[in-house]
C-alpha cells in the first residue's frame, strides 16, 4: 500500500545536504522533550560548523528526546538546495538567514501534504478520486518549487483545508474494512485505556492519544493523520495497513518487539528491536 510514498527519496529528510534548518529555524521551550529554551530563528547550542549535530547519538539521554521525533519530509535540502540554490544561512547577510527560516517550515508543511497525497494514489480503494488526487500533488509540487517570496506569502494552512480529497480517499477506504468504523475524529482519547481494542477502520485523525494504552490494539486500515502519538503505548499493536501514519508519530510512541508496523516505517531504536 505505501511503497508508492517510500519510494520518494525526495520526501525524506537528508541532514547531508540541508544547512540544519530545524536546528536553526525552529524554537522549542525546555520540557520532557527538550533541555532548554531556544528562540525560532537561533541555532542550537549543539549545532557544529558542519551543520551536523554534537549530540546526535545522544539526543534522548541528554534530555532532546523532541529532536529524535522531528522529520521534515526533505524540506530541508529542498530549502538548503533548490529554493535558495545552495546558499548557506552562515556567512550570508542577515536577511538570507531570516528569509530561509520564515520558508523552512513553510515547505515542511507542503512535503509533509506531498507525502500524504503520494500514499493516498497508492490506495486502490481510493481510485475513484485518483484524478483528484493527482490535480492536489502537482498543485502542492508547484508551490513547493515557489520562489523564496512567494512561499513566504503562502498560506499553507488555507491550501491544507482545500486538499480535501485526503478525506474522500480516507473514506473509501475504511469503506471496505469490515467491523466497526466509528468516527474518532479530534477525539480527546489522553491516557485512554484502549488495550485490545478493535480500532480496524476507525478515523483517528486529530486524536489525541497522548500516554493512551493501546497495548495489543488492531489498527489494521485506520486513518492516523495528525494523530499525537506521543508516549502512546504501541507494544504488541497491529499497525500494518493503518495509513496517514508518518515516522515522527512512530518516533513518538512507544512499541516492543512485537508492535507491527507498515513497511515504509522504520522501527525507531528506542523500541524493542524485532525480533
Amino acid at each position: 500500500m505505501r511503497e508508492q510514498a517510500a519510494g520518494r527519496p525526495e520526501l525524506r529528510g537528508d541532514c547531508a545536504r540541508c544547512f540544519g534548518l530545524c536546528c536553526a529555524a525552529l524554537p522549542f521551550t525546555a520540557s520532557a522533550d527538550f533541555a532548554v529554551d531556544k528562540a525560532a530563528g537561533t541555532p542550537c547550542g549543539h549545532l557544529r560548523p558542519d551543520h551536523r549535530c554534537g549530540i546526535h547519538d545522544r539526543l534522548r539521554q541528554e534530555g532532546f528526546s523532541g529532536c529524535t521525533v522531528y522529520d521534515c519530509f526533505g524540506a530541508g535540502q529542498r530549502v538548503s538546495q533548490v529554493t535558495f540554490g545552495g546558499r548557506d544561512w552562515r556567512g550570508g547577510p542577515p536577511e538570507r538567514a531570516r528569509r530561509m527560516f520564515d520558508v523552512f517550515p513553510v515547505v515542511r508543511q507542503l512535503h509533509e501534504l506531498l507525502w500524504y497525497l503520494t500514499e493516498a494514489l497508492a490506495l486502490p480503494a481510493a481510485r475513484p478520486v485518483h484524478d483528484d488526487l493527482r490535480r492536489a500533488l502537482a498543485e502542492t509540487e508547484h508551490l513547493a518549487l515557489g520562489s523564496p517570496e512567494d512561499l513566504a506569502a503562502l498560506d499553507v494552512g488555507a491550501h491544507r483545508r482545500a486538499v480535501d480529497v485526503l478525506l474522500r480517499a480516507s473514506e473509501l477506504t475504511r469503506a471496505g474494512v469490515r467491523g466497526r468504523r466509528r468516527d474518532r475524529r479530534g477525539a480527546d482519547l489522553m491516557g485512554a485505556r484502549l488495550k485490545g481494542a478493535d480500532l480496524r477502520g476507525v478515523s483517528l485523525r486529530g486524536a489525541l492519544l497522548i500516554a493512551a494504552d493501546l497495548t495489543g490494539a488492531d489498527l489494521r486500515g485506520a486513518d492516523l493523520i495528525g494523530a499525537d502519538l506521543r508516549d502512546t503505548d504501541l507494544t504488541d499493536a497491529d499497525l500494518t495497513g493503518a495509513f496517514f501514519l508518518t515516522q515522527p508519530q512512530v518516533q513518538a510512541a512507544r512499541g516492543s518487539a512485537g508492535t507491527r508496523l507498515p513497511g515504509s516505517l522504520t522501527r525507531p531504536a528506542h523500541w524493542a528491536p524485532a525480533v
